[in-house]
């Protein structure tokens, strides 16, 4: 049987960030995943400077392979109303695809990978865990997004206790004619906000890739609304006429929607496996990296002894992490909201300082540093 100090259960940002801070501690970390890496992700997909710092993330020796594209703007509006232009002295974002950031990330943790594998079986040993029969360790991390099979044994119910935001999207490389017919720009993203502001949807523009989406809390018609957003942009002259159609879907939770447990007696989940997306804009890459970089930290602050009132302090720094930015919704008339989304939506000042700099780029927040 093979034995690791440590078993991550998925090898997105969550699962690479918390495997790579733990190799370089000296532990002897294994990250399984039922797909193969490099793998399509949907995701808007996009990263801050505090992520890249987070991360140590050369980003000129990243470029140089990959995907990189510097964000110095925004477009945003209302479906169907105006829309304002934020611009910016210097780079804000980074644009990337998450095939390429993910494989990277997994690859540079130094962690052993059994990719193409599904967790079939995980039971308790005293204190060690057997994961399919053939693996032993004192402690699993669930990194394996909202439909993590460590959050299941856990004991979360998919779908049943947590209302999840519910998104469509695709990203696709541009034929030149498409390029042609494309008028969204590389370094300005745009996003467009529904007008009963349960959601909003986005169009990205990424070298020669297009990325486009949708995702609301009230995920009833999603569908359709799609369709009625891309018939705006297309109208608008935004996107070709011709994108595809095959749009692919995904969930996740909104950081103080979830109930599920965070830990238990040698058990840890991580981003959107722990529900940890920004309330208002639902991002989850940088609550993703966060929580693995300070799951490492509590499990290296444990040495060796994982008992849940040992892991507890992971839940604090979560909370204190977090908590500032988790209040969303609103108790006002739908009415009254469609009414103030038009004034400040197209409140210039409105926009950039509340929508873009603190729901969206966190710019309050400084990165979180690690040892």
């Amino acid at each position: 049987m093979e034995s690791c100090d440590a078993l991550i259960v998925g090898g997105g940002p969550a699962g690479s960030s918390c495997a790579w801070q733990l190799h370089q501690h000296g532990l002897d970390v294994m990250v399984m995943d039922k797909s193969s890496f490099p793998r399509d992700k949907v995701c808007a997909g996009w990263i801050t400077p505090a992520v890249a710092q987070a991360l140590q993330l050369d980003t000129g020796d990243y470029a140089r392979q990959h995907v990189l594209q510097p964000i110095t703007a925004f477009r945003t509006g209302l479906i169907d109303g105006e829309d304002v232009e934020t611009r910016y002295p210097t780079t804000v974002s980074y644009g990337i695809r998450r095939c390429e950031l993910d494989n990277y990330l997994l690859h540079r943790s130094g962690a052993h990978l059994r990719l193409g594998e599904t967790l079939e079986s995980l039971q308790r040993d005293c204190r060690q865990w057997i994961i399919n029969g053939v693996i032993s360790t004192p402690l699993v991390i669930g990194a394996g997004g909202h439909f993590c099979p460590v959050a299941r044994f856990m004991g979360a119910k998919l779908g049943a206790d947590e209302p999840a935001i519910a998104a469509k999207e695709i990203e696709f490389e541009m034929t030149p004619a498409q390029r042609d017919d494309c008028r969204v720009q590389g370094d300005t993203p745009e996003l467009y906000f529904c007008r009963d502001l349960q959601g909003y949807g986005w169009c990205f523009r990424k070298g020669n890739y297009l990325n486009i989406g949708l995702g609301r809390e009230d995920n009833h018609l999603l569908s359709e609304q799609l369709k009625d957003f891309c018939g705006f942009l297309k109208q608008r002259g935004r996107i070709p006429q011709d994108i595809p159609d095959n749009f692919r879907g995904h969930a996740y939770l909104l950081y103080g929607h979830a109930v599920r447990k965070q830990l238990d007696d040698g058990m840890l989940l991580v981003g959107d496996a722990a529900g940890l997306a920004y309330p208002q804009s639902g991002e989850g890459i940088r609550p993703a990296v966060e929580s693995g970089l300070m799951a490492a930290a509590t499990i290296i602050e444990a040495r060796g002894d994982y008992r849940r009132q040992q892991l507890l302090p992971y839940a604090s720094r979560l909370a204190a992490r977090f908590d500032a930015g988790a209040a969303s919704g609103s108790a006002e008339p739908s009415s009254l909201r469609k009414f103030l989304a038009g004034i400040l939506l197209s409140n210039r000042w409105f926009t950039r300082h509340v929508v873009l700099d603190r729901w969206f780029l966190h710019t309050h927040q400084e990165a979180l540093h690690t040892a």
